[in-house]
C-alpha cells in the first residue's frame, strides 16, 4: 500500500474542480474502488500514483490504472487488447481506442464476484509486458485521430479514457478542432488547452 495513493481515495484525483468536494466521482464509487484496490494489492503489482491516479506497475512498466468516472469505475489495462477475454468482460474505451481496455463496474455490479477474473487479467498483463508483445499498428488511413492526440493518449491513459468516455458528438467537435490545425505545434497547443475540459467530461462548446 502506497500512502501517496491514499489521498486519491480521501480527496479525489485533483484533476477537476470537484476535488476535495463531496461531489467528486471518487466518492461516488468509494466502496467498489476500495474493493478493487484490495484485490490489486493482493497481486504482484506495485502501487504508485501517476497522472494523479492509482497506477499499478510491474518492474517499472505500467500495467493498469484504477479510475472513477460519472457512470462507472474501472480498471484500465494499458495493453488490454492483448489479453485473452473469453467472457468479454473488457471493452475498448471508445471506437477509436486500439490498445487499452477497460474492466468497468457500474451500479449494482459486484467487484468481489469478479476477483478471480481480475487476477487472471493481471497475470496475463504481466506476462504480456514481460514478453514485450505489442499490438500491431493499424493502417494510417484507418486512424481518425491526429498523431499528436494518439501520443497524448500514450503518455496519459487517464486522458484517453476520459476522451473516449465523451459522447460521439463531443468527441467529433474536439477532433474537428484538433484536425483543423495545419501545424503540429498548433495541434499540441489545442490539445493542451482543452485537456482539462475533457478530463471532467465537458464538450468543446460547454462552459
Amino acid at each position: 500500500m502506497n500512502p501517496e495513493v491514499d489521498t486519491y481515495f480521501t480527496e479525489g484525483c485533483g484533476r477537476c474542480d470537484l476535488y476535495q468536494s463531496p461531489d467528486c466521482k471518487v466518492h461516488r464509487w468509494a466502496e467498489p474502488l476500495q474493493q478493487l484496490r484490495s484485490i490489486l494489492l493482493s497481486s504482484p503489482l506495485v502501487e504508485e500514483r501517476k497522472w494523479s491516479m492509482p497506477t499499478y506497475t510491474h518492474k517499472g512498466k505500467n500495467i493498469l490504472i484504477l479510475s472513477a468516472f460519472k457512470d462507472y469505475c474501472s480498471l484500465n489495462f494499458f495493453k488490454g487488447a492483448l489479453l485473452k477475454d473469453p467472457n468479454n468482460l473488457l471493452e475498448f474505451a471508445g471506437p477509436n481506442s486500439r490498445v487499452p481496455k477497460l474492466f468497468k463496474f457500474k451500479e449494482g455490479d459486484s467487484v468481489l464476484e469478479q476477483e478471480q477474473a481480475i487476477l487472471d487479467f493481471i497475470r496475463q498483463a504481466i506476462a504480456v509486458e514481460e514478453s514485450g508483445a505489442k499490438v500491431p499498428a493499424s493502417a494510417p488511413e484507418a486512424m481518425d485521430y491526429p498523431e499528436e492526440l494518439q501520443q497524448a493518449f500514450q503518455e496519459d491513459a487517464g486522458f484517453e479514457a476520459a476522451f473516449e468516455s465523451l459522447s460521439p458528438g463531443r468527441k467529433r467537435a474536439y477532433l474537428i478542432q484538433f484536425n483543423g490545425a495545419k501545424q503540429s505545434k498548433t495541434r499540441w497547443a489545442r490539445i493542451e488547452k482543452w485537456k482539462d475540459h475533457i478530463l471532467i467530461g465537458k464538450g468543446f462548446h460547454d462552459r
